[in-house]
């Protein structure tokens, strides 16, 4: 999706692959997993001190919240949605956009607590599943998955507005 918008992707793996990007995607997939590679890689701090904005999805997510690597203020609950078998799609209403925002949801994370400086983007059921918190977009479902764009169109802009202001 983000090639698709014009970005240059590539995979991190290790902490100096971190250095001198823009921005960082923490995508879905198994969180305990993925916590482990990022200890056993060192990228644990290297994430910490990374100071470019950073999208987290599903997993990603999880790996963000007050309970991980504590860099957004807000607590989640694993697989609150239910198991791989509970996986649903809905139209969320996206803040600042009347087209509603389909969301994939896949053994999705459920937010439990927010912070105050934590800016609700997209509920659910009026719980909260697209959240900012200054330089950090998270999402409980994939939207990746679907032909819409305008999420990441979204952490493009504070990838961008991060660069300008390091810039001027």
């Amino acid at each position: 999706m983000l090639r698709g918008l014009g970005a240059d992707v590539v995979e991190v793996r290790k902490p100096e692959q971190l250095d001198g990007l823009d921005g960082l995607v923490i995508p879905g997939g198994e969180s305990t997993a993925i916590g482990r590679l990022i200890r056993l890689y060192g990228l644990e701090e290297a994430i910490r001190r990374f100071t470019a904005p950073v999208f987290g999805t599903c997993a990603g997510m999880i790996l963000l919240d007050r309970n991980h690597l504590g860099l957004v203020d807000l607590e989640v609950e694993r697989n609150a949605y239910g198991r791989q078998v509970a996986s649903f799609e809905a139209d969320l209403e996206l803040s600042g956009d009347d087209e509603p925002l389909r969301g994939v949801f896949i053994r999705a994370p459920r937010v439990r607590d927010v912070g105050s400086g934590v800016e609700v983007l997209a509920e659910l059921d009026g719980e909260p599943v697209l959240l900012r918190e200054g330089r950090f977009l998270v999402a409980s479902f994939h939207p990746e998955l679907t032909g819409d764009s305008r999420v990441h169109e979204r952490f493009l802009e504070l990838v961008e507005e991060e660069v300008a202001g390091v810039r001027s």
